[in-house]
């Protein structure tokens, strides 16, 4: 009889505790003994000497496009690039067709997902000025990891663009709400901006004043009512210096596109497949995220904001090309580059990918490496040296940002509650995913 499910042996544990050498044994889907286990077996032993082994990172911005955009995307081929790439738990965004603004939708998202999901997963509820009075019951649902809302009008039709609306949203929650800062005021105004086939003009129509003011009346409604916010993707230099300011309501978020690329010189290289809302910025908002965002300990998460859009439709001349990109299959590659590169270390890594959001969101049972825990884990090889490529992305809309971009630091293995659902670049567990639980909204088991 052996005495684990699984047992990982001999990687390089990276944990609240620090790092070092030890072995995994997991029983029933938990952490139950980290350390030597020369003498014990189990019924899956994983050798894992020379890798990294670390919590299971968390991708907390995905957009999976079901129902009603599968061209792009849909929640097999999402989490299927999650897996690949190490991710072991996603949560998804509303603004799909028909909005996860209901009971009703939010159940048919989860029941979508049941079966066909590769890792595990929750899902927003879209704000709205018609269900702001519900918010404080939609948010409590089983499978709903929170409140989403879009300031700033982009892909979709969700929008609680003026502060009537905002100050209803804000005052109706009780978890963290999660918000897209873009003022929609200021974004009319500066339409006109936009130049014809020119995506440089981009980070002009919605320039850092727009995400400035947004943030700003944000934190004044969080502190008005006393409720927690936590600002997407933030961008700009403005943006991370006023949010410095606001720990006390506000937890922050930003992305590996902003803290890789740079304008004006993406758009010129990448044309409509730089695109995305806010946008990339410059070189002197790119050098204060990592210097006041990530080194000041400022940013909370790294997510990726996944938004996918066929090449055809990003081809088309800008205003008229979509804004998005995919990015879960390549956040943890593009990071651990950082990481060797010197940028952070691989504790601040696990920090941003696998506490962070348990901080931030509550999850239950994830975001450690500790007794008890899901023994959800991403191996990854920090000597592996290998080239991201368009035709190895799982995505539906089959190109990455990072195309030809040199990774120094791979992931080689995904562990979701005790099951290897990727080894070595295969999915060997398909559909392996279920909804997650929070501390929060606990139902009885």
């Amino acid at each position: 009889m052996t005495a684990f499910d699984l047992i990982v042996r001999g990687g390089t544990i990276v944990s609240h505790a620090g790092e070092g050498v030890a072995d995994i044994g997991v029983a029933a889907g938990k952490i139950a003994v980290i350390g030597d286990l020369s003498r014990l077996s189990g019924d899956v032993e994983i050798e894992a000497k020379g890798l990294h082994v670390l919590p299971g990172v968390i991708d907390t911005q995905v957009h999976f496009r079901e129902p009603g955009n599968e061209h792009k995307e849909d929640l097999e081929t999402g989490t299927r690039a999650a897996a690949l790439g190490g991710v072991t738990a996603v949560f998804e965004m509303p603004n799909t067709a028909p909005p996860t603004t209901s009971a009703e939708a939010l159940n048919e998202k989860l029941r979508r997902a049941k079966g066909r999901a590769h890792v595990d997963h929750a899902f927003y509820v879209g704000a709205t000025q018609e269900n702001a009075d519900q918010l404080g019951e939609l948010e409590r649902l089983p499978g709903c990891c929170g409140v989403k809302t879009f300031m700033g009008s982009s892909t979709g039709t969700l929008l609680v663009g003026d502060d009537d609306g905002l100050d209803r949203v804000v005052k109706n929650i009780n978890r963290r709400g999660a918000f897209h800062a873009e003022d929609e005021a200021r974004l009319n105004e500066r339409k006109s901006l936009a130049r014809e086939g020119d995506w440089s003009s981009h980070p002009e129509v919605r320039d850092d004043q727009t995400a400035l003011l947004a943030v700003q009346r944000l934190v004044a409604a969080a502190r008005r009512h006393g409720k927690r916010v936590h600002v997407l993707h933030v961008s700009s230099a403005i943006e991370m210096e006023f949010l410095a300011t606001a720990k006390d309501v506000a937890t922050v978020e930003t992305l590996p596109q902003f803290l890789t690329f740079a304008g004006p010189q993406i758009y010129e290289r990448l044309q409509g497949f730089a695109q995305m809302n806010p946008p990339i910025r410059y070189a002197q908002d790119l050098a204060t995220l990592w210097s006041l965002g990530i080194s000041q300990s400022v940013v909370d998460i790294i997510a990726t904001d996944h938004a996918p859009h066929t090449r055809e439709e990003k081809a088309q001349a800008y205003p008229k090309s979509p804004s998005g990109m995919p990015g879960v299959q390549t956040l943890v590659p593009v990071m651990l580059t950082h990481v060797n590169e010197g940028r952070l270390s691989l504790q601040r890594f696990v920090d941003l990918s696998s506490a962070g959001p348990l901080r931030v969101f509550g999850i239950e049972g994830k975001g450690r490496i500790a007794l008890g825990y899901d023994a959800d884990l991403t191996l990854v090889d920090m000597k592996a040296r290998r080239s991201i490529r368009a035709e190895d992305q799982a995505t539906r809309c089959g190109w990455t940002p990072f195309d030809g971009f040199e990774a120094k630091g791979w992931p080689m293995a995904t562990i979701i509650r005790g099951q290897v659902v990727m080894s070595d670049g295969e999915i060997v567990t398909p559909s392996a995913g279920a909804p997650m639980r929070f501390l929060e909204t606990m139902q009885p088991a």
